[in-house]
């Protein structure tokens, strides 16, 4: 059987040593700002845009950028993770299709959350310091933790 996977941009959006999470409404899980890349965009370009969309805020991605460049060819900003996430995992272990996720660092300029309409209201997202995310490992998936807990290490110390 066929694996449909779908890209995604996700963005770990930090603010004054803690990372944004909201339990997701669907997954019904702790998450960052993300979402599918659009036909027309480029990951990094989704993720500043999901970010926008869900947070109400323009986020300085922290993405190492090559400089090779030709006629042809140009370099992007590069995420800090690249991962391959099962969605829909069925009851015999079949997947239903997979996310191929650019995860990035985001600074955030404030910690005050104003989503666009139709996304998770203000309210449904929470500010986590690496504390906190230890203390909660029980109910935050374990690459959330990790990759927060990164995330805040590296905005923290630039």
């Amino acid at each position: 059987m066929e694996t449909t996977r779908h890209f995604v941009a996700t963005v770990y959006a930090v603010s004054e040593g803690s990372v944004a999470l909201h339990e997701h409404d669907k997954l019904d899980m702790w998450l960052p700002a993300g979402g599918h890349v659009d036909r027309d965009e480029l990951p990094h370009e989704a993720a500043l845009r999901e970010t926008r969309e869900e947070l109400g805020m323009a986020v300085d991605l922290v993405a190492p950028q090559e400089d090779i460049e030709s006629e042809t060819v140009r370099s992007i900003p590069q995420p800090q993770h690249f991962l391959l996430e099962d969605i829909n995992v069925h009851e015999h272990g079949e997947v239903g299709h997979q996310h191929v996720d650019f995860i990035f660092y985001g600074d955030a300029p404030s910690r005050d959350i104003d989503p666009d309409p139709g996304e998770q209201p203000a309210d449904d997202w929470t500010w986590f310091t690496a504390a906190d995310l230890a203390d909660r490992r029980d109910e935050i998936p374990a690459d959330v933790v990790e990759i927060g807990t990164q995330a805040i290490e590296t905005i923290s110390s630039r």
